[in-house]
């Protein structure tokens, strides 16, 4: 019996064993190679897509399950050629090291961050619990995700005064 199923805003059909984790299906039957396989036990996060907008380890749903979700995988983050704010950061605070963990790490914070655009340090590493790296420290994402949010000046304080050229 096939499973059809929507995959970065594309209609795909799957027609093999329904037992087959959606990682195998991605990477080998639709070649959607940024979703990584690492640990298959779905506690690293790597293989981390959003199927139906919530952040799911790949490696241990079933593609069976998934007649009409929309999955979205790290190609389907950003238009093809550009990156998306997360994406960005990483790149512009250099803390992409093997880049393993970085596609479930982009796909976890981006979520995240649409629900909690404004969070503090422990918030992020929080977030980033189901997301494990063994190449990098953790400061510099953190750092780079605070980097792309707003910050809200506090009411009680006065406004910093703009410098003037002389």
């Amino acid at each position: 019996m096939d499973v059809q199923f929507f995959v970065n805003g594309e209609e795909r059909t799957f027609g093999g064993d329904q037992r087959t984790p959606l990682l195998d299906v991605l990477r080998g039957d639709f070649r959607l190679t940024g979703t990584k396989s690492v640990c298959r036990g779905g506690f690293c996060g790597a293989c981390t897509v959003l199927i139906d907008g919530e952040p799911v380890p790949s490696c241990q749903r079933p593609v069976g399950l998934l007649e009409g979700a929309e999955i979205t995988t790290i190609e389907g983050m950003a238009p093809v050629g550009e990156l998306n704010l997360v994406q960005q950061a990483f790149l512009d605070h250099d803390v992409v090291q093997c880049g393993m963990c970085f596609p479930g790490m982009v796909i976890t914070l981006t979520h995240f961050l649409g629900s909690n655009p404004m969070p503090g340090r422990a918030e992020i590493k929080e977030a980033l619990a189901g997301n494990m790296c063994r190449c990098t420290g953790y400061e510099r994402i953190v750092d780079a995700v605070l980097s792309i949010c707003p910050t809200e000046q506090a009411e009680d304080q006065p406004p910093v005064p703009e410098v003037s050229e002389r």
